[in-house]
């Protein structure tokens, strides 16, 4: 079956009515990750977009056709371990225990739980979609967000041009603890996408799994709904968000970008990036080949 048969034959697990803006890479994250999943699953998905759009429910009202839980902002992978230790004790590991975070409840507010969590190698799939920055709460900037960003904690002005750091790579930070399976994957790249969702899901009865999702952002970003897709294809194609894998110890890149576009092209026609100094898209770029050449030394191993 091809991973467009599954999307289209599989059930819809998200119930209707999701407030998420239009453009939405998050809510097309959390929609296929549930889809996917199915509803021998339980789900969790703390404070951010995903949350604020009723996607874990509205007042006593299930937001899923499988049990759902809203955790708390810095305990969702904590949380999760404690559920996959229910169900495997009560003789239910065929059940998929999946964790759908953005990145301030993984990279920051969460990390601690989430390192925790795959330290022990718990069985679930912790899914965190990266739209790079807080953007339930006003667009705060997050350590995800890439340099020279302007976000409301990271103004345009003649003090602070936008985020004056560049964004911490937690793909890799995952990566490097050992878990059964970690890897990028991307809104745009929507089979690569489901395969690597159905891998999560197998290694997750194994122990930890980590899938870290491009989620574009019109709202927060500043860019037409329509053009989320191409954002997202853009990201890949400049490097800027490189689609891998690890299976064991074994690193593979998924979209080998021999001749990729130049970081500059990427960040074209965003808003949040307006404000770019010719110095700031150099570092950018460096930043992108730096972590692109150390992909592909991984990988080579």
């Amino acid at each position: 079956m091809s991973y467009i048969d599954i999307l289209r034959e599989s059930k819809n697990i998200m119930t209707p009515g999701s407030s998420a803006c239009q453009g939405c890479g998050g809510e097309l994250t959390a929609r296929k990750i549930m889809q996917i999943a199915g509803d021998n699953s339980v789900f969790a998905v703390p404070p951010g977009c995903m949350a604020g759009s009723g996607v874990d429910g509205w007042n006593y009202q299930n937001g899923a056709l499988a049990p759902i839980h809203i955790t708390l902002l810095g305990n969702t992978a904590a949380f999760m371990n404690g559920v996959s230790e229910m169900y495997q004790r009560k003789g239910r590991p065929d059940v998929n225990i999946v964790a759908i975070a953005g990145d301030g409840a993984s990279a920051d507010c969460g990390f601690q739980s989430l390192s925790g969590a795959a330290e022990r190698n718990s069985k679930m799939l912790y899914v965190c979609y990266d739209n790079e920055g807080y953007m339930n709460t006003g667009f705060q900037r997050s350590s995800t967000t890439s340099l020279g960003s302007r976000t409301s904690t990271t103004p345009i002005g003649s003090v602070i041009n936008g985020k004056e750091q560049q964004q911490k790579y937690l793909p890799l930070i995952m990566a490097m603890h050992n878990i059964e399976y970690c890897a990028t994957a991307s809104v745009s790249h929507m089979a690569d996408f489901v395969r690597k969702v159905q891998k999560g899901l197998k290694a997750s009865k194994r122990g930890f799994a980590y899938l870290h999702v491009f989620a574009s952002c019109p709202t927060g970003w500043g860019f037409q709904s329509h053009e989320s897709i191409a954002v997202a294809r853009r990201a890949v194609k400049s490097n800027a968000f490189p689609l891998w894998e690890k299976e064991g110890n074994k690193y593979t890149i998924n979209f080998d970008n021999k001749n990729p576009i130049p970081i500059a092209d990427f960040v074209k026609g965003i808003a949040k990036y307006k404000n770019l100094t010719s110095e700031s898209i150099d570092s950018m770029q460096r930043h992108a080949d730096s972590v692109y050449a150390t992909l592909k030394k991984l990988a080579a191993e």
